[in-house]
Order: structure tokens, then sequence, then C-alpha cells
């Protein structure tokens, strides 16, 4: 599976059990009642897993996938990360978008015109944060808050509305 049609929704934490199940940590929401199988990246190629039963309590999700029924083949996985085809995503609300959609987007300001292009979301604590190749220094806009006025991605431009100096810091 080619990585570009695809995107990381978490990894493989640790070997559960003896019987080959695992723990993994889930970074979207994710509703599994209609995930049959994951791609797992294992040597940087996408290998797909077939789930063959699930279990989650409070925070963790447990998975044994077919064919994985020892305790050794369930280490080999730990540490690998877990990917979903894109087209597989519940589709968002009008203005919201996932990390990987906006990547090239043009970010326009209302008052400055365009600002640069996205070259990568990233997260620091709870926020999340645009990065913003401006005149050839990165900025980082926040997601949360008043600053994101409406994202187009058939134009593929996000408009945003900075403060006064906010880009002079």
């Amino acid at each position: 599976m080619d990585k570009e049609l695809c995107f990381k929704i978490g990894y493989v934490a640790k070997v559960h059990g003896l019987k080959g199940e695992v723990t993994v940590v889930i970074t979207e929401a994710l509703d599994f009642e209609t995930v049959k199988s994951f791609f797992l990246e294992i040597r940087n190629n996408l290998v797909p897993y077939f789930i063959e039963h699930y279990s989650d309590r409070q925070d963790k999700v447990f998975i044994k996938f077919e064919d994985v029924n020892t305790a050794e083949k369930a280490a080999l996985l730990k540490g690998s990360s877990i990917y979903l085809e894109k087209s597989a995503r519940p589709k968002l609300k009008r203005g919201e978008f996932y990390d990987d959609e906006v990547i090239g987007f043009m970010v326009e300001d209302e008052l400055q015109g365009d600002l640069g292009k996205v070259t990568n979301v990233m997260q620091s604590g709870i926020n999340r944060l645009l990065n913003v190749l401006y005149h050839g220094r990165e900025i980082l806009i926040p997601i949360q808050g008043p600053f994101i006025t409406s994202v187009n991605k058939t134009k593929k431009r996000i408009i945003v509305q900075l403060p006064e100096g906010f880009l002079e810091i």
C-alpha cells in the first residue's frame, strides 16, 4: 500500500498476554465496529493486518490480529506505526480538516495577503499548530481559537485573521 494514500492513527505499544494480542495507542477518533484491518509499518512498508478481535478498557485498546498467535510474533509488531486508508476516514464537518489534508495549502491573512504554504501541522501539548513558511522563516499559527476564519479544500486555501504584530514575533 502506498503511504501517501494512508494516514497514521497510532502505534503498537507492547505485547498483551501470551496469545498474540497487542496493546495499541490510537491517536485519532476511530469506530472499531467499522474497521476490519489496519496497515502496520514493517521495515518502511505498509503491510495489511486483519483484526480477529479487539477490546478496549479506558484509554487502552487490545487487538488480536489474524495469524499472530504467540507473544513472540506479537513482539515483532511492537513499535510499528498503524495506518488506515484515507478513504476510510469519517467525513468531517464543514471547516474541519485532518492534519495531513492541509499540507501545501496556501495561508492567506485577511489584511496581509498570502503568507505562505503549510509545511506541517504539529502538536504542542493540547494545541495543534499550522507550520507556515513565511518569508524564509517558520511561523506557527494555532488551529484552535479565533485565528482561522475559513478553510477552502477545493482551492487549497486557509484564510486567517492574525492579531496585529503576530508576524513580528
